[in-house]
């Protein structure tokens, strides 16, 4: 049987983790899509051992990146311990997209037919404990007069149905354009990467659902990066990555308030 009625088990731990949690930088790193791993009462879902490599289990360099630049600007990283395939926490509970039971080409077989029970425990076991956290960590700051400026962190893959993407790092952003505007503006004039706002994906795919929940309504500077895999296969491609992102969140932060 692919799917059990429970979810985590003590062997599996907890579903969120924060890293560098004493960071002083107002920037509160998050990376919902970083691992790929299946909770261990789900076996592989009924997939391949490819598709549970890909980019369909996982934003692969993403984490790698969220580290480097944790480091770098001294920030808290949140991140998600379990594979979208199981809950996209980037979706909200509502979304057909929080627990597909087809990605891209893969059909997905330990999503299909799934109960409204077992979209409910996914959904307490895996989201909730995830978004609040993310919640918390925004609440004490607030409580300690510290400002947050919210960045999530994302890979893309090169190709997609067959189509090359040319961008390289999208910049993307929902309502609150502020510090997506200062990014690509800061980035106006670099020959290192080809630079696009909202690229490959925009608010209007679903992909700005953290950004949404915990800086919009709050007026907290935030913003959403993608950066194509290929540029982060490998770590030297993650520290020019990294650190061109750190450099540029910096200079964005300076030119204006928070």
């Amino acid at each position: 049987m692919l799917v059990q009625s429970a979810v985590l088990t003590e062997t599996d731990g907890d579903p969120v983790a924060v890293e560098n949690g004493g960071g002083r930088s107002d920037v509160l790193l998050v990376c919902e899509h970083a691992s790929n791993r299946l909770p261990e009462a789900y076996g592989d879902l009924g997939l391949p051992a490819d598709a549970l490599s890909s980019h369909i289990a996982w934003d692969p360099g993403a984490l790698d990146v969220s580290r480097l630049m944790a480091k770098n600007l001294d920030a808290v990283l949140i991140h998600q311990r379990f594979s979208r395939l199981i809950y996209d926490c980037n979706r909200p509970p509502e979304s057909p997209a929080a627990m597909r039971d087809v990605s891209e080409v893969f059909r997905i077989p330990g999503n299909e037919n799934l109960s409204e029970a077992e979209k409910s425990r996914r959904t307490t076991a895996l989201y909730l404990p995830f978004q609040g956290r993310i919640a918390e960590e925004i609440a004490v700051r607030r409580a300690a007069g510290r400002a947050t400026v919210l960045v999530t962190v994302h890979s893309f893959t090169p190709v997609y149905y067959g189509r090359k993407r040319e961008v390289e790092i999208g910049i993307l952003h929902d309502a609150d354009s502020r510090l997506a505007d200062r990014m690509l503006a800061a980035s106006a004039d670099t020959k290192l990467y080809r630079i696009a706002r909202n690229e490959p994906y925009g608010a209007a795919d679903g992909v700005t659902h953290t950004l949404e929940v915990h800086a919009l309504a709050a007026g907290l500077l935030n913003v959403m990066i993608e950066i194509r895999n290929d540029l982060i296969e490998e770590e030297v491609g993650q520290r020019v990555v990294a650190d061109f992102l750190t450099g540029l969140l910096r200079e964005s932060l300076a030119t204006g308030g928070r």
